[in-house]
C-alpha cells in the first residue's frame, strides 16, 4: 500500500506540474480550455480579507470567471509557491499552495489557496477550492 501510494504521489505531483505549466500558457494565450477539469459538483470559496463569509461558485461560475480573470491579466505570470502536496488515499489529493499573480514585475494578488483534487475515471479532477486573499 505503501509504494502504492508513493507511485501515486508521485503520478500526481507531475499531473499538477502539468498544471501549473498550463496554467502560465492559458495566461499568455487567454484559452483556458485545458483547465477546465472540474468535477460537476466543484465550487470554490473566496475569501476576501475582511468580510466574514466567502463568496462562493459553483463550476460554471468559475469557469466563466476564470476565462474573464485570464483575458484581463493576460501577460501575467502565476507562480504557485510554497507548495505542499498531500494524498488523502488513492483517489484523494489536496494541494496547499500560495499564488501569486504578476505582470511587469509588479505583484497584483497574493492568495492562500488549498484545492481538493479526486481520482475519476483514471483522471484526477478538482473538486474544490478554497482561496483567500492575503495581501
Amino acid at each position: 500500500m505503501v509504494k502504492l501510494l508513493g507511485n501515486q504521489l508521485m503520478n500526481f505531483t507531475k499531473m499538477h506540474d502539468e498544471f501549473i505549466h498550463t496554467w502560465n500558457a492559458a495566461m499568455e494565450s487567454g484559452d483556458t480550455s485545458s483547465l477546465e477539469r472540474m468535477t460537476e459538483d466543484y465550487y470554490v470559496a473566496f475569501f476576501d480579507g475582511a468580510k466574514d463569509k466567502p463568496a462562493m461558485f459553483n463550476r460554471d461560475e468559475s469557469i466563466s470567471g476564470m476565462k474573464q480573470s485570464v483575458n484581463q491579466l493576460l501577460g501575467a505570470k502565476k507562480k504557485f509557491e510554497n507548495r505542499v502536496i498531500r494524498l488523502k488515499d488513492a483517489n484523494h489529493a489536496a494541494v496547499f499552495y500560495e499564488l501569486l499573480i504578476e505582470k511587469d514585475g509588479n505583484v497584483l494578488a497574493r492568495l492562500f489557496t488549498i484545492e481538493n483534487w479526486q481520482l475519476i475515471n483514471d483522471k484526477w479532477m478538482l473538486a474544490r477550492e478554497t482561496e483567500e486573499r492575503i495581501n
